[in-house]
C-alpha cells in the first residue's frame, strides 16, 4: 500500500496497521491485501472484478473490512463485491471508500454492492466516504446497493460522506420478506460546487416486516442534494422516511419522499424538513465564547452525528 491508501483508511475505516478480522483492501483497482478467517470467507469473483464473500451460519460477533481507495486521477474504479450471509450470524461489515487526486482530472470509485441476508442473520454495514487532494480535484464515488432480506433477517446501514466528494449518486434497493428489518442512517455534507444524489427503494413483500429510513444532510456553498425515497408496502407491514436538511451559504436542497400502499395494512409514513440554521443556536453558542463559524460548525457536526 502506497501512504496515501494508508492516510485514506485511517479516515474510513479506522484502519491503525491492521484490521482485527477478515479483510480485503482494495487500491487503484487492485487487490493489495487480503485475509479470511475460519467463518468469512474472501474469495476473487470469476469474470468480473470484486469479490464473493461468503459468512457461515451462526457466525457471532466478527467483522469483516473491504475498504477501496483510488489515489490518482485517471483512475476509473469498478468494483462487484457479493456478501452471502449463512442463517442466525451477527456481523459487522466495513465497506469505506476514498478517493484522492493532486490534479482537476477525474478520479472516481464506483462501488456495487449486494446482499442475501437468509433467514434470522444480522448484519450491521458502515460505510463513510471521503474526498481528499487538491481544491479543483474532480473526485467521484456512485456507491449502488442491492439487498434481499429473508424472514426474520436484520440489515442495518450506517453510511456517511465526509466531505470533498465532487460528484456522487448513492442508489440503494431492497427488497424484504417476512419479519425483516432494515434501518439506514445516512449522513451527507457537501460544500463548493460539489453535488449529491440519493435514491432509496424500498419493496416490502412479507407480512410484519419493517423500515426505517433516515437521512440528514447539510448543503454548504453552491453545493446541491437530491433525495428520493420509495417504500412499497405489499403486505402489512410498517414504513418511515425522514429527509431532514440544513442550508448554509447559497446550497441547495430537493426532497421527495415516496409512498405505495398495495395492502390496507401496510402502515407508512414520510417526513420532510430543509431549513437553515436556527439563529437563537448561533446565538446562545456564542454567548459561550464561540465566534460565529466556531459555532456553525458545531452546529452542523452535532446535526451530523
Amino acid at each position: 500500500m502506497n501512504k496515501i491508501t494508508e492516510d485514506l483508511l485511517k479516515i474510513v475505516s479506522d484502519y491503525d496497521g491492521k484490521y482485527d478480522g477478515a479483510y480485503n483492501i482494495r487500491e487503484d483497482c487492485q487487490s493489495v491485501a487480503r485475509r479470511s478467517t475460519e467463518n468469512i470467507q474472501i474469495d476473487s469473483k470469476k469474470g468480473a472484478p470484486g469479490l464473493i464473500v461468503t459468512v457461515k451460519p451462526n457466525t457471532k460477533g466478527e467483522k469483516v473490512y473491504i475498504p477501496a481507495c483510488v489515489t490518482k486521477a485517471k483512475v476509473d474504479d469498478l468494483v462487484y463485491n457479493d456478501f452471502i450471509i449463512g442463517e442466525n450470524a451477527d456481523v459487522t461489515i466495513v465497506a469505506g471508500c476514498g478517493v484522492h487526486t493532486d490534479s482537476g482530472e477525474e478520479a472516481r470509485h464506483n462501488g456495487i454492492h449486494r446482499f442475501f441476508l437468509s433467514k434470522g442473520s444480522k448484519v450491521l454495514y458502515e460505510e463513510k466516504h471521503i474526498g481528499t487532494g487538491a481544491e479543483n480535484g474532480n473526485r467521484v464515488i456512485d456507491p449502488v446497493t442491492e439487498a434481499e432480506l429473508e424472514e426474520n433477517s436484520s440489515l442495518t446501514m450506517d453510511t456517511s460522506q465526509l466531505g470533498g466528494v465532487s460528484r456522487t449518486d448513492r442508489r440503494t434497493k431492497v427488497k424484504m420478506k417476512a419479519g425483516a428489518r432494515l434501518e439506514i442512517r445516512e449522513r451527507i455534507l457537501t460544500d463548493g460546487d460539489e453535488r449529491a444524489k440519493t435514491s432509496f427503494e424500498v419493496e416490502i413483500n412479507g407480512s410484519d416486516a419493517g423500515v426505517n429510513l433516515i437521512s440528514r444532510s447539510v448543503a454548504k456553498g453552491e453545493s446541491y442534494q437530491e433525495y428520493h425515497s420509495t417504500i412499497i408496502g405489499n403486505e402489512k407491514c410498517t414504513g418511515h422516511s425522514e429527509c431532514d436538511a440544513i442550508l448554509a451559504d447559497n446550497g441547495r436542497v430537493s426532497a421527495s419522499p415516496s409512498l405505495v400502499a398495495n395492502h390496507r395494512d401496510a402502515a407508512l409514513i414520510h417526513e420532510a424538513a430543509i431549513g437553515k440554521i436556527a439563529g437563537e443556536q448561533i446565538l446562545k453558542l456564542c454567548s459561550l465564547g464561540l465566534n460565529e463559524k466556531e459555532a456553525e460548525a458545531t452546529i452542523v457536526n452535532g446535526f451530523l452525528k
